[in-house]
């Protein structure tokens, strides 16, 4: 099977200073791609950047995806960095775990924004380049939470269902533009990114819970992800993998 070859490509990631982003760009640059990633802090950005600059060529921004003007800065330095773009990964997202009575309104909102908005947001400013291009790829890191939500994780759950219905709607509309769009569905990932997993109220089964999540031995690699990405993206044109749904292959047992 001929495959893409990504090198030369030039790849948008949002969330990419740590964890599954970083793991992504890191990747990416590993297989001759360029890139451009966004986080919100400069100081981990600036880390970030000198670590994969051993890698390719790579710039990072700090800029919030919620933010539609941020969105806008960000995309336009890396145009005008590399003059074009070919893949954008939507990787970025945040999550407070709380049952809906004691979610906040304030979190509720936050995440929907960063989570939902901002990949709207960054899409909605890529499409153009790869209508004008005759092609392009998108991929939302998204969450098996997607479509199989857990106690505490309504905020989360409803924002990963929404990109959901993002990503194919959005291949609906410009698929005949030679745009892909794909998601990637991790289960439990290694990246730090929990600190109380999907259980919270209290109760036996979901304080085991709580403490079986924290055990980073048995949880997929971010670089796991890296490498779903890395497929889909190198997948022929003619053909585009929807989703995939990237799963802990032991995860703990469950009480009987």
């Amino acid at each position: 099977m001929a495959q893409e070859t990504l090198t030369g490509k030039i790849a948008v990631i949002t969330g990419g200073a740590r964890g599954i982003g970083y793991a992504i760009a890191e990747r990416l640059l590993e297989e001759g791609a360029k890139g451009a990633f966004c986080a919100f802090h400069q100081d981990s950005v600036d880390a970030a950047v000198a670590r994969l600059r051993l890698k390719g060529e790579v710039i990072g921004l700090a800029a919030d995806i919620s933010n539609l003007d941020e969105v806008r800065r960000f995309f336009a330095a890396a145009r005008a960095e590399f003059g074009r773009i070919d893949i954008l990964v939507n990787n970025a997202g945040i999550r407070t775990y709380k049952p809906v009575m004691e979610l906040e309104p304030g979190d509720w909102d936050r995440m929907l924004a960063v989570n939902l908005s901002g990949p709207y947001y960054c899409s909605h400013e890529v499409l153009p380049f790869f209508k004008q291009q005759g092609s392009g790829d998108i991929v939302h890191i998204s969450s098996l939470s997607s479509n199989s939500a857990f106690a505490g994780g309504a905020g989360y759950n409803a924002s990963k269902a929404g990109l959901h219905g993002l990503a194919d709607a959005t291949m609906l509309d410009h698929r005949y533009h030679g745009v892909r769009v794909s998601e990637v569905l991790p289960g439990s990932t290694d990246t730090g990114f929990d600190t109380a997993g999907p259980a919270s109220a209290g109760g036996p089964y979901n304080d085991r819970a709580k403490a079986d999540w924290k055990l980073a031995p048995w949880k997929v690699a971010p670089e796991d992800i890296a490498e779903a990405v890395v497929m889909l993206l190198r997948m022929p044109r003619r053909t585009t993998v929807s989703r995939i749904d990237v799963k802990p292959s032991l995860p703990p047992r469950k009480p009987l």
